[in-house]
């Protein structure tokens, strides 16, 4: 069996969610039951959501310890519904709530974790978890050893949220028993991270257009934000951008930045180093804009527009003001 972990804030749910579901009905082949867990406070709406997907079942963890994250209280709670559903494998999403909870609960539960996984495939007749070394000049298959469950984090981007397989009808919804001993929280709650001042999670974003050095100066960097706005997207930046303080470090995509994996992912003047291709190969559809035709950034490109791109980008923000 197979427990997602689905993740879900103030009752909105994180579609990397579905990502993971897709990932864990990979893995499964329908030859194995695949059980979704969301928790929180007031969750029935999340769990209404997830039960569109074709899992065996939906298990709410509410408590009134848990309507805020804390780590301490993310463990104790998914502890106790791990050893509930002796999965063999529990699946996240590889957000910033699981890299902050996730290495307690597998020394908690003294298992192995193997995270930022970017695929799963068979080798030797084993189940390997894919996961990028080295800022991703190297790809490490691995095979988790002892005894399961094994815990293992996607990468987002990795599998796409729309190849998550409906069902043809609800799946069933229960509540898990648990019981938080909140002498044993030690974290007070403060805002969470994209919720800091000039901060954003472009995790979420579903279009983004992504300047690099090819922009030339700060000052250009307002032709970006005007195409941006046209195309209802957020701004981002490869790490040269962000190094020279033209925009904020949170705006970084990339291997020491953030991972993406929008509907739309606008690559200008973006060369597509390996450092930052990791961070933006998973989306949907990739436009790039580069006037160096052998530019690595053309390789994962759906589109690719050859040219300059004072010229293209203000002739691409009239059309689309014209709408």
């Amino acid at each position: 069996m197979i427990l997602v972990i689905a993740e879900q804030q103030n009752g909105k749910l994180n579609r990397a969610s579905w990502e993971v579901i897709a990932a864990a009905q990979h893995l499964a082949g329908g030859a194995m039951p695949i059980k979704v867990a969301v928790a929180g406070q007031s969750v029935s709406a999340v769990a209404a959501e997830l039960a569109q997907a074709a899992v065996a079942e939906v298990l709410t963890v509410e408590s009134p310890a848990l309507a805020v994250y804390t780590p301490d209280g993310f463990v104790q709670a998914l502890q106790q519904v791990i050893a509930q559903v002796a999965p063999t494998y529990v699946f996240f999403s590889h957000t910033y709530q699981t890299r902050d909870f996730s290495p307690t609960l597998a020394t908690r539960m003294d298992r192995a974790l193997v995270t930022d996984v970017i695929a799963i495939r068979a080798v030797g007749g084993a189940t390997a978890f894919a996961r990028p070394m080295f800022q991703g000049k190297l790809v490490a298959d691995v095979v988790p050893q002892g005894e399961g469950p094994f815990l293992i984090s996607l990468q987002i981007g990795a599998y796409r949220a729309d190849a998550a397989v409906k069902g043809s009808a609800a799946a069933p919804i229960a509540a898990a028993s648990v019981s938080i001993d909140e002498s044993k929280i030690r974290q007070k709650p403060e805002a969470p991270f994209q919720e800091a001042k000039q901060a954003v999670d472009l995790s979420q974003a579903e279009r983004i257009v992504s300047v690099g050095r090819g922009i030339k100066t700060v000052e250009n960097i307002a032709i970006a934000e005007q195409l941006a706005k046209a195309f209802g997207a957020e701004l981002a930046a490869s790490r040269p951008i962000c190094d020279n303080g033209w925009l904020p470090m949170e705006r970084q995509i990339g291997s020491s930045g953030q991972t993406v994996a929008p509907k739309l992912y606008v690559a200008l003047g973006i060369s597509g180093a390996m450092q930052h291709l990791v961070g933006m190969k998973g989306s949907r559809v990739i436009v790039a804009i580069n006037k160096d035709a052998d530019a690595p950034i053309f390789e994962v490109a759906d589109y690719g527009i050859q040219g300059d791109l004072f010229e293209l980008a203000p002739a691409i923000i009239a059309e689309l003001q014209k709408g």
